[in-house]
């Protein structure tokens, strides 16, 4: 294991999950949260630890919702359409979202019903490319 390299911080955005009981969600999600230091930063009906949200909704997803980091509205664009090609099904074409100004984003669905997002959220200045854990 020791040539094994593990990166973190480049590929996922966010992780998202709509609940039907939001608050039993959030005490749960505080609990074990809480015991691995991770703190939780609440809005009204959405949380957010990090990557991850929670939020209410009606219907609730009852699937996963993940957003790939994409480096440019490009990458957007070629995400959703690679996608469509390969069977997914769309949720949303590329385009500007309210969440910011700079949030440009595209949704399927896919082959098992997730909602699967790619994301460019506008020029950042990153602090490092990518957290390299390496197992000893």
């Amino acid at each position: 294991m020791a040539d094994m390299q593990f990166h973190r911080g480049r590929l996922i955005d966010h992780i998202q999950l709509v609940v039907a009981d939001y608050e039993a969600s959030r005490r749960f999600y505080e609990a074990v949260l809480g015991v691995l230091n991770i703190p939780i930063l609440a809005g009204e009906g959405y949380f957010f630890a990090d990557e991850f949200c929670v939020s209410s909704g009606t219907p609730p997803t009852g699937r996963c919702h993940i957003a790939f980091q994409a480096p440019d509205r490009a990458t957007v664009d070629a995400f959703h359409a690679a996608g469509l090609a390969a069977g997914g099904r769309d949720n949303g074409a590329p385009g500007l979202r309210d969440y910011h100004p700079t949030y440009y984003a595209a949704f399927l669905l896919d082959p098992a019903g997730n909602n699967i997002e790619a994301v460019y959220q506008g020029a950042a200045k990153r602090s490092a490319e990518s957290v390299v854990i390496e197992p000893i």
